[in-house]
C-alpha cells in the first residue's frame, strides 16, 4: 500500500511540474504583448523598422505539432514578405530576442511592437488574418 502512495505522489507530481511548465511559459508570452519588437537584422529587420505587419512562426524540425504548419507557413512566406519561418534549431538567436520557449509559436508584430503572440498549433486558414 505505501508503494502505491508513492508511486501516486510522483505521478501527480510530474503532472503538477508539466501544468506549472504549460502556464510559466504562456505568462511569460503574455508579458510581451505591447512590448517593442527586438532589433533584428536583414529583411525582417527592415520590414519592422518600416512599421508594416510582420508574422514570426517559429518552428523546430523535430516539433510534431509543426508538421502541419510549416508547409503552409513557407508557402505564405513565399506570397508575402511580411512572413517569416524560424527553424530554432538553426536561429537561435531569433528565439531568444523573442523569448520564443516552445514550439510552434506565432508572433505577431504590427507598428514596431509585439501584437500577439500564440503558442501550439493554430489553423493554417487563419495565418494570413493575423497579418492584416
Amino acid at each position: 500500500m505505501t508503494f502505491f502512495y508513492i508511486l501516486l505522489a510522483i505521478i501527480g507530481g510530474f503532472f503538477a511540474l508539466t501544468i506549472g511548465m504549460q502556464l510559466l511559459i504562456r505568462y511569460k508570452s503574455a508579458a510581451l504583448k505591447g512590448k517593442p519588437a527586438p532589433d533584428l537584422g536583414g529583411r525582417p529587420g527592415k520590414i519592422i523598422q518600416k512599421g508594416k505587419a510582420a508574422l514570426f512562426y517559429f518552428y523546430s524540425p523535430s516539433c510534431g505539432a509543426c508538421a502541419a504548419m510549416t508547409p503552409a507557413v513557407k508557402a505564405l512566406s513565399k506570397s508575402n514578405e511580411g512572413v517569416f519561418p524560424v527553424d530554432i534549431s538553426s536561429d537561435m538567436a531569433v528565439a531568444r530576442k523573442f523569448g520564443v520557449m516552445a514550439t510552434p509559436t506565432l508572433v505577431v508584430v504590427k507598428n514596431r511592437v509585439i501584437e500577439q503572440i500564440l503558442i501550439g498549433p493554430q489553423p493554417t486558414a487563419s495565418l494570413a488574418g493575423y497579418l492584416s
